[in-house]
C-alpha cells in the first residue's frame, strides 16, 4: 500500500498544471474579505477554499495578484490555471470560462448595536436611511422595492465611495441602516469592535460566485469538480462560508445565473 506522500506526488503528477505540482491560482487580492494581502500572504475567502481544496489535489497554491478585469485575459493567456476572486456567475463570462460554483454573496441588512431596529428584508427599509456603496448591483433593487411597497414613506437610498464610509455614516448616525454585500459587512462588524450587528438572516438579492478555469481545459475542471463535490457539504467547508457570511447557492440560483436575460 503506497503512502499517504507518495499518493499524493502520484495525483499531483497526474494533474496537468503550468507548473507541475503547484496550482497557479488568478486573485485580484485588494478586495477584503475575500482576496488581500497580509504581510506578503494572500488571506481572505478565497484564500481558506484552497487550502482546503488544494490538498485534495494534491498540489500547492501560488497565488497570482491580478486586476480583476485582466483576471480573464490572464486566464485565457495561461498566466495561471484557474480563478478564485469571488468571480461573479453571468452568462457572458460563462461562454469563455467553466465555472464551478462554490458561494453566494449578496446583501445583508446592518444597524448599529444598540439600535432596536431590526429589518430582516429590503421591506422593512420603508422611511429608513439606506446607506450603501456608490454604484452597488442592489440600488436598483432598492429602488424596486421602495417604488413597490413603500407608497408615501419611500427609502432613502444614500450612496458612499466606499463601504467603510457607508459603514462610518451608520456609526455616526448619519443613516439608519446599511445595506452591503454579505462578506463586506461581515468584515465591518469584527472592525467595529461589534459596534455594528447584522440583522437579516439570509443573503438579500443572491450572487452566485464561480471559481473559474479555461474553457477547454476538461481535465481541470473534473478534477476540481471530484474534488469540491464532497467538500462543500463538510463541516469544514460550512464553516469557512458562515465565517464569512456566505452559502452555497442552490442549483436553481445557478441555473439562474447562467440565463441570458431579454
Amino acid at each position: 500500500m503506497p503512502t499517504l506522500g507518495t499518493a499524493s506526488a502520484a495525483v499531483a503528477e497526474d494533474l496537468k498544471t503550468i507548473t507541475p505540482g503547484i496550482i497557479s491560482v488568478g486573485s485580484d487580492q485588494v478586495y477584503p474579505p475575500y482576496d488581500y494581502l497580509e504581510g506578503g500572504v494572500t488571506k481572505g475567502f478565497d484564500a481558506d477554499v484552497m487550502a482546503v481544496l488544494a490538498p485534495k489535489l494534491g498540489v500547492k497554491v501560488q497565488f497570482m495578484d491580478t486586476r480583476f478585469a485582466s483576471l480573464i485575459p490572464g486566464l485565457q493567456a495561461n498566466r495561471f490555471d484557474m480563478i478564485a476572486s469571488a468571480l461573479y456567475v453571468t452568462p457572458a463570462r460563462a461562454k469563455v470560462v467553466d465555472y464551478i460554483a462554490y458561494a453566494k454573496t449578496g446583501g445583508s441588512l446592518m444597524v448599529r448595536s444598540d439600535d432596536t431596529f431590526d429589518p430582516k428584508k429590503p421591506g422593512d427599509l420603508c422611511g429608513k436611511r439606506v446607506a450603501n456603496l456608490k454604484g452597488a448591483a442592489w440600488v436598483p433593487e432598492l429602488q424596486k422595492v421602495s417604488q413597490a411597497e413603500c407608497g408615501s414613506n419611500p427609502i432613502d437610498v444614500k450612496e458612499f465611495a466606499t463601504s467603510a464610509e457607508a459603514a462610518q455614516a451608520l456609526l455616526s448616525r448619519g443613516a439608519d441602516v446599511v445595506f452591503d454585500d454579505a462578506g463586506v459587512s461581515k468584515a465591518a462588524v469584527v472592525a467595529s469592535g461589534d459596534r455594528l450587528k447584522i440583522t437579516s438572516t439570509e443573503i438579500l438579492f443572491p450572487v452566485v460566485m464561480g471559481l473559474a478555469v479555461k474553457k477547454g481545459n476538461d481535465e481541470l475542471l473534473a478534477r476540481l469538480k471530484e474534488a469540491f463535490e464532497p467538500l462543500k457539504n463538510s463541516d469544514e467547508y460550512k464553516a469557512i462560508l458562515a465565517k464569512y457570511n456566505l452559502a452555497l447557492p442552490t442549483d436553481a440560483e445557478v441555473t439562474a445565473a447562467l440565463i441570458e436575460s431579454n
